[in-house]
């Protein structure tokens, strides 16, 4: 099951920090940043969404504050936490579903993942009542049984995650990992189109063309695996892996979507709603292993064929989830599209150490058409057009000269060593410099 992330950054800004609430999103007025007095000829400052707050400001000249430096290493770590959850989860599962013995059954796997993600939950929510039984209880109460609409909303996402989650295994046990992993990107072309019918939202150009290019990339891909492209053990069954993750992604796109349509403005906390999915998961899950495999288990045991590898994909679904929950905040679009590649790249190398996947010229080409169409399509709308309005604003507006108040010092200069906010990697982008600084 998908964890819920806990949405964007909330932190207020700081002392010496620019305010969200103070500048329009991604625009720095030039009374801040021009030359120095309000309404002055500077050039408007576009800044990427958002990055305002973590710029300080001195003397008409922007620079670089604490917020900033700690904003930078939380990003590094989210990209890490990012393509590790996304690259080892596919990667372990491909290894405990193909080693020789006795194979567990997947969906006892689906069911202890969910038993363990509601027990952290419960868990933390316990923490977060500081230890006191009695509260904890009244607010569960309350947030389960007496606000029981919106606990019932979340059965037809956990539904289809509980789904999503069987069909993942289906998937990599029949396709190679770098295979699956590159074809699990059509879950952005299918949550697209179902943010187009379902929320009213409009894609850019930029963005329609990335999804034909994501769509290219992946047919390109199957095309080489239908042709047979390296060894392929006699157990696995390359139509059905590949129904499996379309399906997959399907309902991954419309539980996203619907997710977020019922729960718009909902005040409920991560762990919680985490909590209410779990109950479901975990009570579905049990539903189709009974339908499934519930003879076999019950004649075999739950916990047949659980390994070291085995268990470790369970704990991996259940708390890698949770972590990337935690880490999402700190992670724009463009980092998440950036992990994204590289967990391809990640995989793909991995298999072919493990597993001997053999990399043909039309995988790679492939690979790397949906590598390119995920960067494309985490692209900020507005990057194109801030860029230029900022450059028509600053040719009309002609040299800026600083007016200094008499009997005032000379504003300091930067030093040249100061580090570049358009060559920084995975942080806001300051699109152009003021003239002058």
């Amino acid at each position: 099951m998908a964890a819920v992330g806990s949405g964007g950054s909330t932190a207020a800004a700081g002392p010496g920090a620019v305010s969200a609430e103070a500048l329009e999103p991604g625009t720095a007025s030039a009374g801040e940043t021009g030359c120095g007095r309000p309404g002055g000829g500077g050039a408007r400052v576009r800044i990427a969404e958002g990055s305002g707050r973590f710029l300080t400001e001195a003397r008409g000249s922007i620079l670089f504050g604490p917020t900033y430096v700690s904003h930078r290493r939380l990003k590094y770590i989210s990209l890490a936490v990012l393509v590790v959850q996304n690259a080892s989860l596919i990667l372990s599962i491909r290894y405990a579903r193909t080693l020789p013995g006795d194979r567990f059954f997947a969906t006892t796997a689906v069911v202890m993942a969910e038993v363990l993600k509601g027990l952290t939950c419960l868990l933390l929510l316990f923490a977060q009542k500081r230890g006191n039984v009695k509260h904890l209880a009244l607010f569960l109460h309350e947030a389960v049984l007496v606000q029981y609409v919106d606990t019932l909303k979340l059965a037809v996402p956990s539904l289809i995650y509980t789904l999503q989650n069987n069909l993942q295994y289906v998937a990599i046990s029949n396709l190679p990992a770098a295979t699956f992993q590159v074809t699990y990107q059509l879950k952005i072309l299918t949550t697209a189109l179902f943010s187009v019918l379902m929320l009213n939202r409009s894609l850019s150009r930029l963005q329609w063309a990335s999804l034909l290019l994501l769509f290219t990339g992946v047919a390109i891909v199957q095309a080489q695996q239908a042709g047979g492209g390296g060894p392929r053990p006699l157990d696995q069954n390359p139509g059905a892996g590949l129904a499996a993750v379309v399906a997959s992604c399907l309902s991954s796109g419309f539980a996203g979507v619907y997710f977020e349509k019922i729960l718009k403005g909902s005040s409920g906390s991560v762990w919680l709603r985490n909590l209410q999915l779990g109950l479901f998961g975990t009570a579905l899950g049990l539903v189709g292993l009974w339908w499934a495999e519930g003879t076999a288990v019950a004649r075999r045991g739950f916990f047949f064929g659980y390994t070291p590898a085995v268990w470790g994909v369970v704990l991996n679904q259940a708390f890698g989830g949770l972590l990337v929950a935690v880490v999402v905040k700190y992670a724009d679009n463009i980092l998440k599209g950036f992990a994204t590649s590289l967990s391809i790249v990640l995989s793909t190398v991995a298999s072919i150490r493990l597993f001997g996947f053999h990399v043909d010229p039309l995988f790679a080409l492939g690979a790397g058409l949906v590598i390119g169409a995920v960067y494309l399509y985490s692209l900020p709308r507005g990057t194109t057009k801030a860029i230029a309005s900022t450059s028509a604003s600053a040719s009309t507006s002609g040299p800026c000269t600083h007016q200094q108040p008499p009997g005032q010092p000379p504003p300091p200069k930067l030093s040249s060593h100061r580090a570049d906010l358009s060559t920084e990697p995975f942080l806001p982008k300051l699109l152009t410099k003021v003239k002058g600084s």
